[in-house]
């Protein structure tokens, strides 16, 4: 995860960050954006690994700023969950997808 450090920190630009049509480019979802963000509050994206979009990642930001990220894989039955990864689990999503995230962050950060 050493690869998103350099995005801590950064503004979220929402508009972005909700923009359907520019995060397909990276076959992204927006699952969760907060009408009007509050100082601390979360922003779910869903992604493809092994299935379809199979990974959700949680962009937490504080005071429009990201704070802290953080990947699992979806609950089918209740998308309101995640099930944690696995180290190496994350590793092949970085390896498969790592440059598609990085891109979309660079997106997604003002």
């Amino acid at each position: 995860m050493k690869r998103f450090r350099q995005f801590l920190g950064k503004k979220l630009d929402i508009s972005k960050a909700t923009d359907s049509e520019k995060l397909s480019k990276w076959n992204i979802k927006n699952r969760y954006a907060p009408e009007e963000p509050d100082d601390f509050d979360e922003f779910e994206f869903g992604i493809d690994y092994l299935g379809e979009q199979d990974v959700a990642f949680l962009v937490a930001i504080e005071k429009g700023q990201i704070a802290r990220l953080l990947f699992g894989w979806t609950v089918p039955d209740n998308p309101d969950m995640m099930k944690p990864m696995k180290d190496a689990d994350l590793a092949g999503l970085l390896e498969k997808r790592g440059s598609a995230l990085t891109e979309f962050f660079d997106y997604i950060t003002a």
